[in-house]
């Protein structure tokens, strides 16, 4: 369905609340209104939806693949496509493709190929995410470590001149790979500069902070901990500095009650968002794959190197809020705002995109009553012809 619709049959979450009696009338893909149902026009399609929670779509900042794809192992346009076409059927209208840490050539092939993305107008594409390679090799995870290195001059200059051709960039560095004057760089081109892969201390993400940076990449995993007298890079993210954090919401990247006491002591004005950090399994029953070489196990809902070291997540967004809601006991209503309102905020600041009012983009998902996906529309377009 294209055009002009009426949406309207049951609650609908706008990004801050829940309404019922109301519906959205969509038109070229737009939010043209959203009011009770007495005020919407009836001479056009009405789409009645029976059940259930209409919502944001859901946006992911980290997205390493999906659909059997893998961006660090086919850095093209058709890649990028195939990665966001894999989301949407989880809920995630946009999502910003990750590349982990690999050679200078396969990084500058999946920047021209997110040039190309955009410039295609791909469906879903927000941006890149470059995870590395300017990280810790102390805190490297399953990132190759002998392609771990500082950051260059040239390294810095070429990020600045690709964000200029894209609509965002989010690229996670380690303080100790990276200078205070380059992340002061790489932020005033508007680059959403993350720290991540670090064994900082926390005056090192303090002063990251006061150059620029804005963000901590999948909170609590491969960065120093938070302990009674180092606060470290966990303390950095939790207090009141400004950090959004993203989070991986799996129960194994971190504990269920981690995360409550996490969500119950962040202070300040940033937030902790979701991101699936997904791999190339999603949408797929494939039981392994090749990274740099290695093989990654898919296993009882994760993903690890032969030693057992996590490689990824085996997850996507629709899950990841219900874990919150069922295995965190965290409330419905904020458990979305933290896979549609919080990620749009760390890639937009105080702009507000991620809602359902007039004048928005209309990526709207149905979730039923047990909070699976059972609908998606992006930008007004159904993922289902039945819809």
């Amino acid at each position: 369905m294209s055009g002009t619709f009426v949406l309207s049959g049951t609650s609908i979450f706008d990004g801050e609340s829940i309404h019922d009696g109301c519906g959205l009338l969509i038109s070229e893909g737009m939010i043209a209104g959203f009011s009770q149902l007495e005020n919407l026009p009836t001479d056009c399609p009405q789409v009645k939806i029976s059940s259930g929670l209409l919502a944001p779509g859901f946006t992911d900042l980290q997205v390493n693949g999906g659909g059997g794809v893998l961006l660090n192992q086919q850095p093209t346009m058709s890649a990028i496509e195939t990665i966001c076409k894999a989301h949407l059927q989880f809920g995630t209208t946009g999502l910003l493709p990750t590349l982990i840490t690999d050679t200078p050539e396969i990084t500058t092939r999946a920047i021209e190929a997110g040039i190309q993305a955009s410039s295609a107008g791909v469906p879903g594409f927000l941006g890149l995410h470059l995870e590395g390679p300017h990280l810790s090799p102390g805190k490297k995870g399953a990132h190759y470590p002998t392609l771990i290195r500082q950051m260059s001059d040239d390294d810095c200059d070429q990020l600045i001149a690709a964000k200029a051709q894209l609509p965002n960039l989010m690229v996670t560095v380690a303080p100790e790979s990276v200078s205070n004057e380059q992340i002061s760089r790489l932020a005033g081109a508007g680059i959403v500069v993350s720290l991540g892969h670090s064994e900082a201390t926390f005056e090192q993400a303090k002063a990251a902070r006061r150059a620029g940076a804005s963000c901590l990449t999948h909170l609590y995993n491969a960065m120093s901990p938070l302990t009674h007298r180092k606060p470290g890079m966990v303390g950095a993210g939790l207090a009141p500095l400004g950090y959004h954090c993203g989070l991986i919401a799996d129960g194994h990247h971190v504990d269920p009650d981690v995360i409550a006491i996490s969500l119950a002591a962040k202070r300040g004005s940033g937030t902790i968002f979701l991101v699936s950090d997904a791999m190339a399994t999603i949408g797929t029953d494939m039981k392994q794959f090749e990274l740099n070489g290695r093989t990654i196990h898919r296993k009882d809902g994760h993903l690890t190197l032969a030693d057992g070291t996590l490689a990824g997540a085996d997850l996507e967004l629709g899950s990841a809020v219900r874990f919150l809601v069922n295995e965190v006991g965290v409330e419905l209503e904020e458990a979305l705002r933290m896979a549609c309102v919080y990620p749009q905020n760390c890639l937009y600041g105080t702009e507000n995109r991620a809602v359902l009012a007039e004048g928005a983009q209309a990526n709207i998902v149905h979730l039923d009553d047990g909070l699976n996906i059972c609908g998606v529309w992006q930008e007004g377009e159904p993922l289902s012809d039945d819809l």
